[in-house]
């Protein structure tokens, strides 16, 4: 995709995301481009959003209709899988709060629900994370109501239910440096009374408190980042996010909590791609960050990568590597390796360690 194409998918992206503004563009978009357009958007997870753009243009810079109808469809398509997605999180959040387990909602349709049109956020699976042994207890309630689960690297489990994908996990935080763990347990003691909610099918669902929230989801943007990729989708979970928990967060609880994580310099690398490609506003940031003028090399590894490094058309004929599922993964992941060190040390470091632990003694075998 050329620059000037580029510009016009970001256009898109950030008129769907905010619902305002309008297209500005030198050219007619042709056919092609549209096409173009559309299988970034796929690979990056964000159609619906690109799609809900369509209402602020005019009529001549719309997508062909056969294209139109295309993306209706898929839309419609999404919406279901949205609302029977709903209908599992209701479903097992009361089944399992019925057998004293305490779940809460990671991700996923907690953080659609920040969204202009939240059934147009694109969800993979559900994620829950427990309270207190919830985790132990859960999975014990699998093994005899639902044994056909699965553990996984990365301290998880994941099972079908319904057809939606559930995954289960012991830690509520994606963080890799094993250092800190004491310290993320106080901050879930301290913020336990400030748990948020949201109504599902009428159920209100369980939500870390918001500065935790905004801590799981960008440590999650991170973690992929020094792995293979991730879509834009995650980032513009982190700037709906920011934009609607600004007036209910505490700006320097946050900024300590980034700091005391090790993800500060990061953090301050985020909000200007949020700011200057996602369109958050500069002033729904919780604190000043420090410019860095090399920020395109992020948003260059960004798109190429699409969603989890899976699409990257940089490695479409590279060799299959032996040892990991990705073609090349040895040098991507030793790629990513150099670029983030400077930015978070800590996760860099420990995360071939800590993939190892998970992978080989960290995984449940009972």
């Amino acid at each position: 995709m050329n620059n000037q194409l580029k510009d016009i998918f970001f256009q898109l992206l950030r008129i769907g995301l905010w619902g305002e503004g309008k297209l500005m563009q030198i050219s007619p978009i042709t056919v092609e481009d549209w096409n173009t357009i559309r299988k970034y958007a796929v690979n990056h997870t964000v159609e619906g959003i690109i799609y809900d753009s369509f209402a602020f243009l005019e009529e001549h810079q719309l997508p062909p209709q056969s294209l139109r109808l295309k993306w209706a469809v898929r839309m419609d398509q999404i919406e279901r899988h949205n609302e029977k997605m709903n209908q599992v999180i209701a479903e097992q959040f009361v089944l399992f709060s019925d057998n004293g387990i305490r779940p809460i909602l990671q991700k996923g349709q907690g953080v659609a629900s920040y969204y202009r049109i939240p059934n147009h956020r694109i969800s993979g699976d559900i994620d829950w994370c427990f309270e207190a042994d919830g985790y132990k207890e859960a999975r014990n309630f699998l093994k005899k109501n639902h044994p056909t689960f699965q553990d996984t690297v990365g301290f998880s489990l994941d099972y079908d239910w319904k057809g939606i994908h559930i995954e289960h996990h012991k830690r509520r935080f994606d963080f890799r440096n094993p250092l800190i763990i004491r310290y993320l347990n106080k901050l879930l003691t301290a913020y336990q009374a400030r748990k948020q909610t949201v109504l599902i099918h009428d159920t209100p669902i369980r939500l870390l408190a918001p500065e935790l929230q905004l801590l799981q989801v960008n440590i999650h943007i991170l973690k992929h980042l020094v792995t293979y990729g991730i879509s834009l989708r995650q980032f513009c979970d982190s700037a709906r996010m920011y934009y609607s928990l600004i007036s209910r967060i505490d700006s320097e609880a946050l900024r300590q909590m980034y700091k005391t994580t090790g993800m500060l310099k990061w953090t301050h690398l985020l909000p200007q791609l949020l700011v200057n490609y996602i369109g958050l506003p500069a002033n729904a940031l919780p604190f000043p960050i420090a410019k860095d003028t090399r920020l395109d090399w992020m948003l260059d590894e960004v798109w190429y990568s699409g969603n989890f490094g899976f699409h990257d058309e940089r490695f479409e004929n590279a060799k299959k590597s032996r040892f990991f599922y990705r073609p090349e993964s040895e040098k991507r992941l030793w790629q990513n390796f150099r670029r983030y060190i400077k930015y978070a040390p800590q996760e860099a470091i420990a995360f071939p360690i800590m993939q190892a632990y998970s992978k080989y003694l960290g995984k449940d075998r009972n």
